[in-house]
């Protein structure tokens, strides 16, 4: 995106400008904020202050991030407060109290966020996802293998063919999908997950990433996600 218009650090007034420019809408400090666009704030090199500027002998831009002091420039505070910023290495420090105080017309905006911003507004939505072909009723055995047979310690192609305890009609299993033959057989993944890590002390941590991993586990993510939420884990 070619932006020669816009400086390397824009003030308020122009970063508003050429994004009421690109975008077609009118823009405000607040809306910057709203955002997330961070505000940074230059600041002279205090010999007091050594700890804060390092070799940035000449200054540094302070960003400005802290949750009270975005809210306080987003309500229209007349002044700039800085009660927590980063150093000159990026590393997050607080200056001594009460903080900084800048004047408003002192803001600054960095011309590749401000960039980043623009592209993300005005990008297409993306396309619908196509459906996944998948059983509205469950998983079948050589999918249940393919996400959870490596992350359980026991042999659990047998054991789904034994169908006992979470495994069978009663847990798992979708009730009567068995009921003319064992290929038949599905399984609802969130219940046997759940199941596994209950029963087989399989860890979460893989069973996450299995519902993030195979697309055939995609129709039940948010339900695998509400469950994990329900329960605290």
């Amino acid at each position: 995106m070619s932006i020669p218009d816009l400086p390397f650090r824009a003030t308020t007034e122009e970063a508003c400008a050429w994004l009421a420019q690109q975008t077609g809408t009118p823009w405000t400090l607040a809306t910057l904020l709203e955002h997330g666009v961070t505000p940074y704030v230059w600041l002279d090199y205090d010999a007091a202050l050594p700890e804060l500027f390092g070799d940035a002998n000449g200054g540094y831009a302070a960003p400005i991030f802290f949750e009270g002091d975005v809210a306080r420039l987003a309500a229209g505070s007349p002044n700039v407060s800085i009660t927590l910023t980063k150093d000159a290495y990026g590393i997050v420090a607080r200056p001594p109290a009460p903080g900084f105080l800048r004047r408003l017309d002192e803001l600054r905006f960095q011309k590749k966020d401000l960039a980043a911003l623009a592209k993300r507004l005005l990008q297409p939505p993306a396309p619908a996802a196509k459906p996944v072909a998948e059983s509205p009723f469950g998983i079948g055995k050589d999918e249940v293998l393919a996400a959870f047979g490596r992350i359980v310690r026991l042999d659990l192609s047998q054991a789904l063919d034994d169908a006992i305890g979470i495994f069978g009609d009663d847990g798992a299993r979708v009730k009567a999908s068995a009921r003319k033959s064992k290929r038949n057989a599905v399984w609802n993944p969130v219940t046997l997950a759940l199941g596994l890590h209950d029963v087989y002390r399989a860890p979460l941590g893989p069973l996450k990433k299995a519902f993030n991993t195979h697309d055939f586990l995609r129709a039940w993510r948010d339900d695998w996600e509400e469950s994990l939420r329900l329960l605290g884990k």
